[in-house]
């Protein structure tokens, strides 16, 4: 997101790729950047920003406002069709305000603040297949609401894993609007309704999930619960790649086909790491 010649050939490869596809954002490090700039200090809990009122309002600025923006018309000049969105607009993603959690590395209780958490039951899935079907790429920020006038800041991980989720579970149509020998279609659900399949990929500075974060070349390229679990214990995935991990096995359960996690230069090869 800070980089925008590397930005630009993301954008490029992303308008390459067929089919429906969804580009949810983040950009944390340049919220970070203004906070500073602002003389504000940023505050990050395992990977998840901390975010008070003027935080929120930092954060609004750059995701649904810069970043969005950006990307949507970078995408625009690529002949790609897209449309910025928070969760607010359409009413398409709400979220339910986060209570002090546990935090156990820290051995007591955090506020976060205005964070929001999202569930594919939050996303109207409908309505972004709506925009999908007309040939309409959604570009999410992590920008959220909760229905009652108020915006909240969600982890861009946790949007695109419960999106990937939602999408993966919308029945679209029944199989009896494709063909009138409905007991011979073979791509559906069993209550013969049909969904698609949905890939989630993150990207990321990195080739893939490191075993040295030190070592660009330890590109770990499968990992199951098991050895999640242990690389945890181990130490060799913490802070943000906790919540990316967690979520990607959330969404393997819940009817994503797959998950990867690669660099944003590989977007269009076979690179990175696995979730299975």
């Amino acid at each position: 997101m800070d980089n925008p010649e590397l930005l630009r050939e993301f954008v490029r490869d992303f308008a390459e790729m067929p089919g429906m596809k969804i580009l949810v954002h983040g950009g944390g490090v340049m919220a970070s950047q203004m906070q500073k700039a602002m003389g504000m200090v940023p505050q990050m809990v395992e990977g998840r920003r901390v975010t008070d009122e003027e935080t929120l309002k930092v954060v609004t600025m750059v995701y649904a406002g810069w970043c969005n923006k950006n990307i949507t018309a970078l995408l625009q000049a690529e002949r790609c069709n897209a449309i910025g969105l928070t969760g607010a607009d359409g009413n398409v993603i709400k979220a339910k305000k986060r209570a002090p959690v546990y935090v156990e590395s820290l051995g007591q209780d955090v506020d976060y603040g205005y964070v929001g958490d999202v569930t594919a039951d939050s996303v109207n899935a409908r309505f972004i297949y709506s925009l999908l079907e007309k040939g309409i790429v959604p570009v999410f920020n992590a920008i959220n609401h909760d229905g009652e006038g108020n915006l909240l800041n969600t982890n861009a991980d946790t949007i695109a894993s419960s999106l990937a989720i939602a999408m993966a579970n919308y029945q679209y149509r029944t199989k009896r609007e494709v063909c009138c020998r409905c007991e011979e279609c073979t791509h559906c659900s069993d209550d013969g309704r049909l969904t698609h399949i949905v890939d989630l990929i993150y990207c990321f500075e990195k080739d893939g999930v490191l075993y040295d974060k030190d070592d660009d070349a330890s590109v770990i390229e499968v990992i199951d619960r098991e050895k999640f679990a242990s690389l945890k214990a181990e130490g060799r995935v913490a802070d943000g790649m906790i919540p990316k991990l967690t979520n990607s096995f959330k969404a393997i359960d819940s009817g994503v086909r797959k998950v990867i996690i690669k660099h944003a230069k590989n977007l269009l090869n076979s690179k990175g790491t696995t979730l299975k």
